[in-house]
């Protein structure tokens, strides 16, 4: 049974934000395995049956560049060049890839802990579909309901990626905000502070409450954009 997280992980992940280089890292690898890694894992195997069960069922795995995201951050392309993320990042997912599909998303950060569901940015045909749903009142109404069982645990919307409705649609539509959007995400914001139950034997009921939460958004999705 999962007792939760150890307390010694958020200090790993405040130790490693104050401490991004590789000389930290390498002399604090043993910290990096029991803390971040093991913990990281053996949360993901706790919840892999729960998440099995989600409408839809979502992938679990407890493997590194599974559920478990990479802790070396690509710098190819960034102007920060800091070698490592500062979180924990665990994404359960319900498509063929962990990266191109809708999923649930948990984020365990040096002061805060977030998690959100959906699909970031869909693909040309993907979007396609989506303005299609978006405007019809029924997968619209669908819609709805799942954002608002989101909602219910800490999870909205961001804003629009578009300044205005795509070109051939209309303004005034009941979709309106909807159709400036790329993709649909419902996300925590604000940088909630970490529940005390994620460091106790009650982590994975509360987490549970939560994933049942998120799971509709991206039973959404795969409903309506990733069903071709």
């Amino acid at each position: 049974m999962f007792q939760g997280l150890p307390r010694q992980t958020v200090d790993y992940l405040k130790a490693l934000k104050a401490n991004n280089n590789r000389e930290w890292f390498e002399a604090h690898r043993k910290d990096y395995d029991d803390y971040f890694v093991e913990p990281a894992l053996q949360l993901i195997e706790a919840l892999s049956p729960i998440a099995a069960t989600l409408d839809p069922p979502h992938f679990a795995v407890p493997k590194l560049n599974k559920s478990l995201r990479r802790v070396h951050r690509d710098t190819r392309f960034s102007k920060d060049k800091t070698p490592y993320h500062t979180h924990i990042h665990i994404v359960l997912w319900t498509g063929d890839h962990p990266n191109r599909s809708a999923g649930i998303h948990l984020v365990f950060s040096a002061n805060h802990f977030g998690y959100g569901s959906g699909h970031w940015t869909f693909s040309g045909d993907g979007l396609e579909r989506y303005r299609t749903a978006v405007q019809e009142d029924s997968a619209r109404s669908e819609l709805d309901a799942a954002l608002a069982a989101a909602a219910k645990v800490g999870c909205t919307p961001g804003e629009p990626e578009l300044r205005r409705v795509p070109r051939g649609f209309d303004s005034d539509s009941p979709a309106a905000d909807y159709l400036r959007r790329k993709g649909i995400v419902a996300r925590t914001h604000d940088d909630p502070a970490y529940d005390a139950r994620l460091f106790g034997p009650d982590a994975v009921d509360y987490l549970t409450e939560i994933l049942k939460a998120l799971s509709p958004l991206d039973r959404w999705v795969n409903t309506h954009v990733e069903a071709a």
